[in-house]
Order: C-alpha cells, then sequence, then structure tokens
C-alpha cells in the first residue's frame, strides 16, 4: 500500500462514518389534539320495553349531560321522524334536563330516540327506547 493511499482510505472511511451520523436536530412534531368526549343523552323514563295505553299522553323524561361545552338542545325523534325539540333558555348547560311527552295513538312498538345538542354542533350518540302501545282495556 502506498504511503499515499493509506489517508485516502481513512479519509474515506470516515466521510462514510460521519455521513451515516443524522447531526441535524429534527422538525418537531405536531401533536394531534384530543377529541374532545361526545355528549351524553339518557331516557330516564319510561323503561325500555314498557307498554303504554293508547288514547293517553304520557311524559319521557331525558337527561343530557357534556361537561366540555355543555348542552344546548335536545330532540326527540318517534320512529325517525322529530317529534319535539326542547333548548335551553339559560344558553349552554353541562346537564339539561326536559321532559316531554308524547300522544299514544298507533297500536304496536314505536322507537324513541334522543339526541343531544353541544354548541358547536357535536351530538350525542342516540338514546333509545322502544314502547308498545296497547288498547285501553
Amino acid at each position: 500500500m502506498t504511503a499515499c493511499a493509506l489517508p485516502i482510505r481513512l479519509l474515506l472511511l470516515c466521510s462514510l462514518w460521519l455521513g451515516g451520523c443524522n447531526l441535524a436536530t429534527p422538525a418537531p412534531t405536531t401533536l394531534p389534539s384530543p377529541t374532545p368526549a361526545l355528549p351524553q343523552a339518557q331516557i330516564l323514563f319510561p323503561a325500555h320495553n314498557q307498554q303504554v295505553i293508547a288514547g293517553l299522553v304520557f311524559d319521557i323524561d331525558i337527561l343530557a349531560r357534556d361537561a366540555a361545552q355543555g348542552i344546548t338542545r335536545i330532540d326527540l325523534h318517534v320512529d325517525g321522524e322529530l317529534a319535539q325539540t326542547s333548548e335551553s333558555e339559560a344558553g349552554a348547560l353541562n346537564e339539561f334536563r326536559v321532559t316531554m311527552n308524547w300522544f299514544a295513538k298507533e297500536i304496536g312498538w314505536h322507537r324513541f330516540t334522543a339526541v343531544a345538542h353541544r354548541p358547536d354542533g357535536a351530538t350525542s350518540n342516540p338514546a333509545i327506547i322502544a314502547l308498545e302501545v296497547v288498547p285501553a282495556p
């Protein structure tokens, strides 16, 4: 090996070794912001699978909660159709409880769905119960 070749080989080896090291500072990583929890809706009364008598008006007690932004509105759907809406007169509330009513006129099973709404437009998963309207005795 010539005297000139050894320093060139060392220089080449050092270049390869240093080239493999990443001495640059990595760009900062932006962390995604956490997804806020959805509001919650619950039908407190009547109980699921309860029978109600045709021709009567009965109450439906609904509670909605959202600790982040509060609840501004609750919708009640019966058999897929919007039956009633209640909006908070006090603005967004962490707990919003309403009593809605429904006239039981059609005999058979009916599906009741309550949905809570936040000011940002986010909605709860639906709270669902089924009630059977039976003829008056």
